[in-house]
């Protein structure tokens, strides 16, 4: 579950840094109020969190993945 989460989290942030190299529009900033609210600060923590959270997924092996279909 955390695993999915924290890519889940990631895509958000990767898109919204696209958006913001591209077309320079921040969309969870948009979204929440400014890049310095409350909600928008907390958007971005949680993606920071779910990069740190995924670096563990490079030194998994593939079957101790928690978002593979074997699991499920």
């Amino acid at each position: 579950m955390w695993d999915k989460l924290a890519l889940i989290l990631l895509i958000i942030g990767g898109i919204n840094w696209g958006l913001v190299g591209i077309f320079e529009f921040d969309l969870v900033a948009w979204l929440f109020g400014g890049a310095g609210s409350l909600l928008a600060r907390t958007v971005y923590i949680l993606v920071a969190i779910s990069a740190v959270w995924c670096i563990s997924l490079l030194f998994r092996r593939s079957e101790e993945l928690s978002f593979d279909t074997a699991d499920h």
